[in-house]
C-alpha cells in the first residue's frame, strides 16, 4: 500500500516538473507570426536602382494595424524569458529587422534610413523601439547584443533597410531553423554580384560588400573573412580566393531604402 502511494506521489511530482518546464519553454518564445504575415503582404522581389532586392512597401506597412500590434506586443515582452543562446539570437535578429523597418515607417517618406538621424545623433543611436519596457536603439541591438554573441552570420541576417544590405528574408527566423536560415542567408548574399561578392579574374580581384570590411574583426576567430566565406561559395570561387595575390576591392554601398 505504502509503495503504491509513494509511486503515485513520484508520478505526480514528475508530471508537475514536466508541466513546469513545458510552460517555461513555451513562454520563452516570442510569437513572430505577425511579422511573417507582414512580410508576405508587403515584401516582394523587385528591381530598385538597378538591383534585384526583396523590396518593402513601407507606405502600406506603415498603415497596417498588424505592424502596430506587433510593436505593441514587443513593448511588454519579458526579455528574461530569453534563456537559451539560440532563442536569444533568433529574437534579436527578428527584432532588429522589425525596428529598422519601424524606423523607416516612423519617418516615412524618406530616401535613406540615414535621413532619420540628425546632425548630432545618427539614426543608429536614435530610439528605435521599446522592448520589455526599455528603450533600445539599433546600435544597442547590433553592437551590444548581437555582435557579442560571436556569430558573423548576423551581418547577413540583420537588414538596415537599405538596398546594399542583405535582403530581408521572406520568412521570419525561427529557433528550430535558425542555423540553416543563417547559412542560406550567407550563400544568398554572396551570390549577389551587385552587393555581396563578384570576381574579376583578369585583374585578380574579388569585390566584396563593405559589410565585410566594417566588421572584419568579427571574422578573425574564424580565420578571417576570406576563409569564412569560403564555406559558402563554389569550389571554383574558393580556389580564386585562396590565391595569395588576390586583391580585395569593396563595392559601393547604396544607402537608399530597400523599398518604396
Amino acid at each position: 500500500m505504502k509503495n503504491n502511494v509513494l509511486a503515485r506521489h513520484i508520478q505526480f511530482s514528475v508530471l508537475v516538473v514536466f508541466l513546469f518546464f513545458s510552460f517555461c519553454s513555451t513562454s520563452m518564445a516570442f510569437d513572430f507570426s505577425n511579422w511573417g504575415l507582414l512580410i508576405k503582404k508587403h515584401v516582394v522581389p523587385k528591381t530598385v536602382d538597378g538591383i534585384l532586392i526583396n523590396s518593402v512597401d513601407y507606405n502600406n506597412l506603415k498603415k497596417d494595424p498588424l505592424f502596430s500590434l506587433l510593436n505593441s506586443k514587443l513593448k511588454s515582452y519579458p526579455l528574461d524569458d530569453l534563456r537559451s543562446e539560440k532563442s536569444t539570437l533568433t529574437f534579436w535578429i527578428n527584432v532588429y529587422n522589425i525596428l529598422a523597418a519601424k524606423m523607416i515607417t516612423d519617418n516615412y517618406p524618406l530616401e535613406s534610413i540615414k535621413d532619420a538621424g540628425s546632425l548630432f545623433k545618427s539614426v543608429w543611436k536614435q530610439p528605435a523601439g521599446i522592448l520589455g519596457g526599455k528603450v533600445y536603439t539599433l546600435n544597442d541591438i547590433e553592437h551590444k547584443i548581437l555582435r557579442k554573441m560571436n556569430d558573423p552570420r548576423i551581418h547577413v541576417a540583420i537588414v538596415c533597410a537599405s538596398i546594399s544590405c542583405p535582403d530581408l528574408r521572406l520568412e521570419v527566423y525561427s529557433v528550430d531553423n535558425l542555423y540553416t536560415q543563417l547559412d542560406d542567408q550567407m550563400r544568398s548574399f554572396l551570390s549577389s554580384r551587385d552587393k555581396g561578392m563578384k570576381f574579376d579574374k583578369q585583374k585578380g580581384r574579388v569585390y566584396l560588400s563593405l559589410i565585410f570590411k566594417w566588421f572584419e574583426e568579427d571574422f578573425e576567430n574564424y580565420g578571417g573573412v576570406l576563409n569564412y566565406i569560403g564555406k559558402y561559395i563554389t569550389a571554383e570561387e574558393k580556389q580564386i580566393l585562396n590565391d595569395p595575390q588576390i586583391e580585395i576591392v569593396y563595392l559601393d554601398y547604396n544607402w537608399n531604402i530597400n523599398g518604396y
